[in-house]
């Protein structure tokens, strides 16, 4: 069950308790639904029994005790518990091999909404449209930090379903809108940013191919001028990747560091974590295919798989986060937080000594190679490569 259809799940039950006289309220329009708070059990919470209290004239833990057995009678639902003033919190049977599945069916595309890149209606970024051919337009300075972020914001509001077109101030030629270039082609930008940068000029977008427009007159629904603290060194003799990821994690209104800590290849290093955890998870695939088995999505017992699972869930809350705020740092903080799940998790996958692979070893491989395919995808946003080996 995706957190869109929870979602409707609980709004049924809030229906179900309004129409057998339970509660005298009008049953909302959405039902928030979430990965639980600090002190919350078990896989989302919602908070729709406080948000019904007061028209109820009822205590918010007492409606949340009436619509819980309305819940808890669902298909899927296993458990549902109420912590804090009245937060439901719900436990989903078959979660691991359902996220598991889905992550591999999407590939690098999970975390997008529904539609984005594959035309019609979708569910687009907050404030910013949800049909094609309606536009973002971002303009950015002619300075190095703010050039990148704003090729990687304009992936991230993709991938949410915006269409978007860049513009550098102050620069003499951007491409014609009629071309149709791909990212790593959209215009001479500044001439002084290195060629890593990849700077923009008018980047357009056409259904189904990031990087293109079909639509160069449509109207721009939202304009954004990105303005992130410029470094103040220059980022280049760090290399592509690190001099990326040194701009991009801080969050904008912070002053990068640019120093030789990002280029180091140990724990402290998090742009080193999240690369090895990448390489540590194709390693996995290889081993394993040496043994004889491959990934198959299924329970999860191994230590570790429970915060691996909401890493691997809460992917799609961070890139919807990152889009809404233009802040490339939440996707880099997540990447760190899924690398660090999986590099504790990363023991279990295989057989030790002389024992055969099980049911539990390929669903622990499914669970580690979810968890590159989200790596793999993330890093693809902020135009960072992902190393087989490392």
């Amino acid at each position: 069950m995706t957190p869109v259809e929870l979602s409707r799940t609980v709004l049924r039950a809030v229906r179900r308790a309004v129409d057998a006289g339970e509660l005298a309220v009008a049953v909302p329009e959405r039902a928030q639904v979430g990965p639980p708070g600090p002190g919350g059990r078990g896989d989302y919470a919602t908070n729709v029994a406080l948000r019904l209290a007061r028209p109820a004239g009822r205590p918010p833990h007492e409606v949340a005790e009436i619509l819980r057995p309305h819940l808890s009678g669902v298909a899927g639902v296993t458990r549902v518990d109420i912590t804090g003033p009245g937060f439901l919190n719900i436990t989903l049977s078959g979660r691991g091999p359902a996220l598991v599945s889905r992550i591999l069916q999407r590939g690098e595309r999970y975390g997008y909404a529904e539609g984005a890149g594959e035309g019609g209606e979708v569910s687009g970024v907050e404030g910013a449209g949800g049909r094609v051919g309606e536009l973002v337009q971002l303009h950015h300075p002619c300075e190095v930090r703010a050039t990148v972020s704003a090729q990687v914001v304009a992936r991230i509001l993709r991938s949410q379903g915006a269409l978007v077109r860049t513009s550098c101030e102050n620069s003499c030629e951007t491409p014609s809108e009629s071309e149709t270039p791909s990212e790593s082609e959209s215009g001479p930008g500044p001439g002084p940013e290195p060629a890593w940068a990849e700077p923009l000029g008018v980047t357009v977008y056409t259904p189904g191919r990031p990087g293109a427009l079909s639509a160069p007159c449509a109207p721009v629904v939202l304009d954004i001028t990105l303005r992130p603290v410029p470094p103040a060194h220059d980022p280049t003799p760090l290399g592509r990747d690190a001099a990326r990821w040194a701009l991009l994690c801080p969050a904008p209104h912070d002053r990068p560091r640019i120093t030789d800590e990002h280029l180091v290849q140990r724990e402290g290093n998090p742009l080193f974590r999240v690369r090895y955890a990448y390489a540590r998870t194709r390693a996995l695939s290889r081993n394993a295919a040496q043994l004889g088995f491959t990934g198959v999505p299924g329970p999860q017992d191994g230590a570790g798989a429970g915060a691996l699972l909401d890493a691997l869930d809460n992917y799609p809350h961070a890139l919807a986060a990152a889009a809404r705020h233009r802040a490339p740092d939440r996707l880099a903080r997540h990447l760190v937080t899924v690398a660090d799940a999986l590099l504790a998790f990363q023991h279990s996958v295989l057989p030790l000594g002389d024992e055969k692979p099980s049911a539990a070893h390929r669903a622990r491989l499914a669970l580690a190679e979810a968890a590159g395919t989200v790596l793999a995808g993330g890093l693809s946003l902020l135009g960072i490569d992902a190393p087989e080996h490392l």
